[in-house]
């Protein structure tokens, strides 16, 4: 009888797989900085949540829509079962498109696009103000991940009112938003054929609830609720959903609180050799010919850095949690870049052999 197999999905993949790198590198997964995701490290505390909720179906009517769009400050909006839910289902709501993708960026929205069949095409922003008008369908990731480049609301709205003319959509992924509200296109109002995705996984460090929101007009919305079906978020979720999202002291503080640390990772890489290239309150990107390297470097110090391979070699870093883990990676960006000028001097690449 052969062993078992564990069936996963067979498209991208992304940051997070510690079990993969402790089983490469022969690091236990416990001994692990994992600085690979993005998320919050600090993320909101989740409390306990009542029996009744587990012992029960999920309902449409306990708040959470109402949390929702106080928090986001729209009329209405569809709770789903995180950002990537919509991003797998829009893709099935309209006939063959040709879609732009502003690139580099987070690739799940051009898999899953090529996946329904469409003529998907990777732009630069410059590329953007040229090809509008053969594009039905624009996806912009705001902050962008991982560049961490905003694309400015009226920018943004003006290409929305080119594809909405003829029937086009603009998709905004908001999900790494929530520290600079003010950069939200939100703050346009809900309007046809502008549809933004939010997230609880990456500010309130909550991703393992799988919980997202889609804000557009009604009648899409509707149709999305209706290809999610039932029930497409749990009772757990949704109870934890709506506390976080009603917990406005929890918000201002980790707004400040990731603001300095957003700092703090920018000089700490500055003083290496690894000086960023952009970036947003929960990671800084940085552009390196020697990436898979620098990556590779790292794990073996059993510090998970995501590694861009696609387009430009570049490397995100997350942020640590604590003191600890700040001194861990302060001391292993100290270690490599005495290597890096070892290997200057003596012509050798040294990071091989870390």
């Amino acid at each position: 009888m052969s062993g078992n197999k564990e069936f996963t999905h067979s498209g991208l993949k992304h940051g997070g797989r510690i079990k993969v790198a402790a089983e490469k590198y022969n690091i236990p997964a416990d001994d692990w900085l994992d600085l690979s995701t993005g998320l919050n490290p600090n993320g909101w505390s989740v409390p306990n949540v009542p029996s009744s909720i587990w012992q029960t179906l999920p309902e449409d009517n306990d708040g959470l829509q109402s949390a929702a769009c106080e928090y986001y400050g729209c009329d209405y909006c569809l709770p789903i079962s995180g950002s990537q839910a919509a991003i797998q289902i829009l893709p099935s709501l309209r006939s063959f498109s040709k879609v732009g993708v502003i690139s580099p960026t987070y690739a799940e929205h051009e898999y899953n696009w090529k996946q329904a069949g469409h003529d998907v095409v990777q732009l630069s922003l410059m590329d953007v103000e040229n090809k509008i008008n053969e594009l039905d369908v624009l996806v912009v990731i705001n902050p962008n991940n991982p560049t961490g480049e905003i694309v400015p609301a009226e920018k943004l709205l003006n290409w929305h009112q080119q594809l909405s003319t003829k029937g086009g959509w603009l998709i905004v992924d908001e999900a790494f938003m929530d520290v600079t509200p003010e950069n939200s296109l939100l703050s346009a109002g809900i309007k046809p054929g502008l549809i933004i995705l939010r997230s609880l996984g990456k500010f309130f460090g909550l991703a393992g609830v799988r919980c997202g929101f889609v804000i557009t007009d009604k009648e899409l919305l509707q149709r999305m609720a209706d290809k999610s079906g039932p029930w497409s978020l749990t009772g757990p979720t949704r109870y934890i959903a709506k506390q976080a999202l009603q917990d406005k002291n929890w918000h201002v503080k980790t707004i400040e609180d990731l603001k300095c640390s957003r700092e703090r990772l920018r000089e700490m890489l500055i003083g290496s050799t690894y000086s960023p290239n952009g970036g947003t309150a929960l990671f800084q990107w940085v552009k390196h010919p020697n990436a898979k390297s620098i990556s590779d470097a790292f794990a073996k110090q059993g510090i998970l850095v995501r590694y861009f391979e696609e387009g430009v070699p570049s490397l995100r870093f997350g942020l640590p949690a604590n003191e600890v883990q700040w001194q861990r990676l302060n001391n292993a960006l100290n270690l490599l870049s005495c290597l890096v000028e070892t290997a200057e001097k003596t012509n050798e690449n040294k990071l091989s052999h870390v």
